[in-house]
């Protein structure tokens, strides 16, 4: 799959494209099932199949520190749409001069002179442009001056109501991780590159892998019985902790941590896939190291004793 982040100079050569836009945090089966139709109906039309997203997300542009937090890196989503098949990603940075771009602009800039769109699926519940004017039917109209077709996005149901990723978000406050698949259609999971950290946890009985979240905030806080994949391992069990490490105050930055079960590879530098499985506590300033290091020892008893019960899910 091909990366734009521009759409100077026609980035598609006038051969026109199927495309669809959003935030597409997640990728969840709503998501899903619109990917397909952008890629089955480029098929049909013989023309590329794009998506467009933003970056950073507008909720985080708009106001950082109240934005929802976001369910995916950018590289994890541009792994998973590569993965479904799409031929190209547009990557739109938000910035001001894109939030004070008027809906008509920005269909003239983007879809029309830039992209030379014929079929878009757009979501009924999307806004774009200064004072979120362009909304479906804003965009149909402009569409049929414009030569092209704009659709809206099917409906994907779970227990009678809309599968959308504020939905995936509340499920993983309470850990409700069998709904959180089956909105999904996989277990949540989080990606990175294993970084060098304090080493603090070597000290306490339980070296870590230290992953950079490169989100603003986490949708996840506490410690979790966790599998494990990468490069050099496949399903390696294991405990997570995402948080600010309150008792040895490292950051006010939320970190991923994970403890290894028998696995002691060098993996510095290599990206992992960590698989959140159950909630074992939440995460707590403890009053001493020598506290703390007691309270990862039983993280590791009840997670292991977990796994045992759980063996199917792990």
């Amino acid at each position: 799959m091909e990366l734009f982040r521009d759409v100077r100079g026609n980035i598609l050569n006038h051969e026109g494209c199927v495309a669809t836009i959003g935030t597409f945090d997640g990728i969840h089966l709503g998501h899903q099932a619109v990917l397909r139709q952008v890629l089955n109906k480029s098929l049909e039309l013989q023309v590329p199949s794009i998506v467009i997203v933003f970056e950073p997300l507008p909720a985080e542009y708009l106001s950082p520190t109240h934005a929802p937090a976001r369910l995916m890196s950018f590289r994890e989503k541009f792994c998973f749409i590569d993965s479904q098949g799409i031929d190209r990603l547009l990557r739109l940075n938000f910035n001001e001069k894109l939030k004070n771009m008027s809906a008509k602009q920005f269909i003239d800039e983007i879809f029309v002179n830039g992209l030379g769109v014929k079929y878009l699926v757009f979501g009924d519940d999307f806004r774009f442009g200064n004072n979120r004017e362009g909304d479906i039917k804003f965009t149909q109209n402009l569409g049929k001056l414009n030569n092209f077709d704009v659709v809206p996005t099917p409906s994907i149901l779970f227990r009678g109501e809309r599968i959308s990723s504020t939905k995936i978000r509340q499920a993983l406050a309470v850990s409700d991780f069998g709904l959180v698949k089956s909105l999904l259609g996989r277990a949540y999971s989080i990606s990175g590159r294993v970084v060098y950290g304090r080493q603090i946890g070597r000290t306490l009985g339980a070296p870590t892998a230290n992953v950079n979240l490169r989100r603003l905030s986490s949708p996840l806080c506490g410690v979790y019985a966790v599998k494990v994949d990468g490069p050099t391992m496949s399903n390696v069990l294991g405990v997570a902790n995402i948080g600010v490490r309150p008792t040895v105050n490292d950051s006010m930055q939320a970190n991923l941590e994970v403890h290894l079960f028998d696995f002691d590879a060098q993996i510095y530098g290599h990206r992992i896939e960590v698989t959140f499985l159950s909630k074992i506590r939440e995460e707590k300033k403890f009053s001493s190291l020598d506290e703390l290091k007691v309270n990862i020892a039983n993280d590791l008893r009840v997670a292991r004793e977990w796994f045992e019960s759980n063996p199917l899910l792990s």
